[in-house]
């Protein structure tokens, strides 16, 4: 017997059916102790989400339009599966009480996060569970910064009290009472830093996916799934553009040291996959596969700087990260070399201010050259075994060299756990198959 907490995105509680599918899962482990829900998704092609309704009556509170039948619209999607469930929670009083709060134009915190709130009452009362709000439980300070800390208090001795709950994600509220909300898919936060407060055995990530795949379905055909992976790899690809859970609910679990368990509610007998602080070599598995998975992003603009007798310089690098300070700009990857060092930073980040920067590197560190390359992708191979065999770095190039994709840049992690290349954006996909077929389907 252990205590596992259960996160159910919004997806698994879209409506009726789905919620009862829900049921279904928690009731069949009795450990499913503390059950976190997000506001209700999508149903099909087309719907909307609540979350996307409510920032949209924010809107239109904001600009002094009506908002009343965006308002409705939310509510009876609530009164439908409160119907359709035989939930009796009298549902219209919070609906009255959320109306009256409209009235006195709040936050778009505070109107978005009735999506999980109201979402929570209902399925707390499906459940036969406590409901507990995660208002005054879920701490910011003042900037809106967690307080992972009082956070963990908290909630620890709340839900002392409760020896089975329903709390909604995604928010929770600064001292002076004000609710303040993570950002999109924070409810994966949430999910996690319960399961940290009552040392969970297991924390189980619903969603409508069973886990992670070794690469993007949209680019390669039927990539094979990931069964465990360790917290590190999981980090490394999820920065360079995998996503299934919030990136930052990695680290709440991982201080802790629970593993998380991403499932799938529409396949419940999937395994999903499984999280864990240690990689399967550690673990004692038995895995022979060479890497983890692979994952990666278009639109990079790369600034090579050439000076001679660079590396006899102090400070230079220093210099370099203080005017991308200066720009309030972050760097996605520094490899360099003697008397060379690229600057890779995304499209995003950058802006229109290419111009400006480069003119701020050209009189601030005096370079005897500069080339740009723009309209970049950068590609990560993924995986904890690749610093255990020989060989895959040659073995990644010459995939790449076959599939004729000209390799811009190379960047490997001082932990040999990643390899990350630099290709033009055209290249991108092709390289992401070359590498996967190369790694997985040729072992």
């Amino acid at each position: 017997m252990g205590i596992k907490v259960a996160k159910f995105g919004g997806s698994s509680v879209a409506d009726g059916i789905q919620l009862t599918k829900t049921k279904q899962i928690i009731d069949h482990d009795p450990d499913r102790k503390y059950i976190v829900v997000s506001a209700p998704g999508k149903r099909y092609e087309g719907d909307n989400k609540i979350t996307d309704l409510l920032y949209l009556c924010k809107t239109h509170i904001d600009h002094n339009l009506p908002y009343d039948q965006i308002f409705q619209v939310v509510a009876d999607r609530y009164m439908a599966v409160e119907l359709n469930l035989g939930i009796d929670v009298d549902l219209p009083k919070y609906l009255d009480e959320i109306r009256a709060n409209l009235r006195k134009n709040p936050s778009a915190d505070y109107v978005a996060s009735r999506g999980e709130y109201l979402n929570a009452i209902l399925v707390a009362a499906f459940l036969g569970y406590d409901f507990v709000d995660t208002a005054g439980l879920i701490k910011f300070d003042h900037k809106g910064k967690i307080l992972i800390d009082e956070t963990d208090k908290a909630l620890r001795e709340e839900l002392s009290k409760h020896e089975r709950a329903v709390l909604p994600g995604f928010y929770g509220s600064t001292p002076d009472g004000n609710i303040k909300t993570f950002s999109r898919g924070g409810s994966d936060i949430t999910g996690a830093l319960v399961a940290r407060a009552i040392n969970a055995d297991i924390y189980e990530n619903w969603t409508d996916v069973s886990g992670f795949l070794m690469a993007d379905p949209r680019i390669v055909k039927n990539p094979k799934q990931i069964e465990s992976i360790s917290y590190k790899e999981l980090r490394e690809l999820s920065y360079m553009g995998a996503s299934v859970l919030h990136e930052d609910a990695i680290y709440p679990a991982r201080m802790a040291n629970v593993p998380i368990n991403i499932r799938n509610t529409n396949k419940p007998k999937d395994p999903g996959t499984m999280i864990t602080a240690e990689d399967c070599a550690q673990a004692g598995q038995n895995n022979d596969r060479i890497i983890t998975g692979i994952a990666g992003s278009k639109d990079f603009t790369v600034v090579a700087l050439y000076k001679n007798m660079m590396s006899s310089e102090r400070g230079f690098v220093r210099r370099i990260l203080g005017i991308l300070d200066d720009f309030d700009i972050n760097f996605e990857h520094l490899p360099s070399g003697i008397d060379t060092v690229s600057v890779v930073m995304s499209n995003k980040a950058l802006g229109d201010r290419l111009d400006e920067v480069i003119e701020a590197f050209r009189q601030r560190l005096q370079p005897d050259s500069i080339d740009v390359f723009e309209n970049m992708a950068l590609i990560a191979t993924v995986g904890h075994r690749m610093s255990y065999r020989p060989g895959v770095s040659a073995k990644l190039f010459k995939a790449l060299g076959d599939a004729k994709v000209n390799i811009r840049m190379i960047d490997q992690g001082s932990s040999e756990m990643n390899i990350i290349v630099g290709v033009e954006n055209k290249d991108f996909e092709k390289a992401i198959k070359a590498i996967y077929n190369t790694f997985v389907e040729e072992e």
